[in-house]
């Protein structure tokens, strides 16, 4: 990626409109898009599904991946993140975790180890994500010196933008109960006991498929990919074997809510905004990828969006094994034994979700109004959680889970109030209104929430991670 020119750059795009708050909280990107049919039947239920029999749900479109090789790949991996590489053999993938120098988190992305035709000389690395840790990696990867080459597959509305083709993988993700019963099926052989983020290796349809033990939704399931030219073909068999298992298509509505029950948070602001070699970074970085701010938490400071690792649940991914941007500053914080926010669910009243709902049919300014299921209505969503008139803490993504019949929110929150059972609240709303294109004319509410454990699924946390 070459240097835009200065009036398209990051930096340019925020001087002009006073500031990254501004810039965040204004923008006039549309909210987050996942270029796949909404519904193939209804979102309730294809929610049920990853919960009932199985669901088969297209990843192919929305993420982005970062082809990384060349003799200093895994030195560059290792430089950009929190985890150990002690041990990362071919064939193998972990979520990465990258984070600024001061220690602030620039997000999060699948990282595959796979192995060429022409043996480990060809090795490849796939950062697959959102754009932004991909942007990070290859910012540091062309100005520090790495013997790394490059190549970027958007996502399709990027692609579309840029005049179109296929994209370089299918990537589809089969979950639910069912699942490893119809992988069984269509492979005709028994699955292997495959550990969380293992790797493993089938044939379906004549053709050879690679797949990762995941769960976008916490429960059973593998993500499968290959080849774009291959992508019909095991799709096809996967429908026909799948009609015995009560398979359902997913569409980009039900999906896009699916990590309210596992509990990932997708997009948190990255903390590019200030610190060291963020000037740098920022005349490097397009402006089309910095996104928006929603919400109403409304600081003045960018820093006060900022979020360490540890509060969304990142800790045990931190490994001091190794020299890495933001280490020195990630072991102050574990020395000072300074208590991090905690990662929660936060199950809204119903009463006060009805009364949000309500006002769109009452005399006066409505309420912010509420989509379902997913209700994010900016790429980084950030709601400002109270208890009394003191925030303690900050809810990060919002929306609406049939399996659990509750609206859920996802939130990082002071020690002292992450009990499950505590009582808050959560603001929902902007005041003043900003002018995202998202934004209606609306006030604000306060919505009473209880704490419950992240995930929210029991299955989710008793499950996710095991084998």
């Amino acid at each position: 990626m070459t240097p835009t020119p200065a009036a398209q750059n990051a930096a340019a795009a925020i001087a002009a409109a006073g500031g990254p708050v501004a810039y965040l909280r204004n923008a006039q990107a549309l909210p987050t898009q996942f270029p796949v049919r909404p519904e193939f039947t209804n979102w309730i239920s294809e929610q049920r599904s990853w919960r009932e029999s199985v669901a088969l749900l297209d990843q192919s479109h929305h993420m982005s991946d970062l082809f990384i090789r060349g003799a200093d790949a895994a030195r560059l991996l290792s430089d950009t993140g929190v985890n150990s590489f002690a041990k990362f053999p071919a064939n193998a993938a972990k979520q990465f975790i990258a984070v600024n120098h001061e220690g602030y988190l620039i997000g999060d992305a699948i990282l595959f180890h796979l192995e060429g035709e022409a043996g480990a000389d060809d090795d490849v690395y796939d950062l697959v994500g959102w754009h932004m840790v991909l942007d990070w990696v290859q910012y540091h990867g062309e100005t520090g010196g790495y013997d790394v080459r490059f190549e970027r597959d958007p996502n399709s509305i990027a692609r579309a933008a840029a005049g179109g083709g296929d994209p370089t993988l299918y990537r589809y993700e089969l979950q639910g109960p069912n699942a490893l019963a119809l992988l069984e099926t269509v492979t005709g052989r028994p699955v292997p006991e495959t550990r969380f983020f293992g790797m493993e290796t089938f044939e379906i349809a004549g053709v050879t498929v690679r797949s990762l033990r995941h769960g976008m939704a916490g429960m059973p399931g593998f993500e499968l990919f290959g080849p774009w030219a291959d992508g019909e073909r095991v799709r096809a068999a996967l429908v026909d074997a799948g009609e015995a298992f009560g398979l359902t298509l997913v569409g980009s509505r039900a999906y896009s809510s699916a990590n309210l029950e596992s509990a990932w948070v997708p997009s948190p602001l990255p903390a590019i905004y200030t610190g060291e070699g963020s000037a740098a970074y920022l005349e490097w970085l397009p402006a089309a990828r910095l996104g928006s701010l929603a919400g109403s938490f409304d600081a003045e400071r960018i820093e006060d969006y900022y979020l360490t690792p540890y509060e969304l649940g990142y800790g045990r991914t931190v490994k001091f094994d190794h020299e890495f941007i933001g280490r020195e500053a990630l072991e102050r914080r574990a020395a000072a034994g300074e208590p991090e926010r905690v990662k929660v669910s936060l199950v809204w009243e119903p009463e006060d979700v009805a009364a949000i709902q309500r006002s769109a049919y009452e005399a006066g300014t409505p309420a912010k109004f509420l989509e379902f299921p997913k209700a994010r209505y900016g790429q980084h969503q950030v709601d400002r959680v109270l208890v009394g008139e003191e925030t303690i803490g900050l809810s990060h993504d919002v929306g609406y889970s049939v399996n659990e019949q509750a609206l859920l929110s996802l939130a990082s929150l002071d020690p002292a109030h992450a009990e499950p059972g505590t009582e808050v609240e959560v603001v929902w709303g902007e005041e003043p209104n900003t002018a995202k294109p998202a934004v209606e004319r609306h006030r604000q509410l306060r919505v009473r929430a209880t704490v419950a454990p992240a995930p929210y699924s029991r299955f989710a946390r008793e499950n996710y991670r095991a084998s």
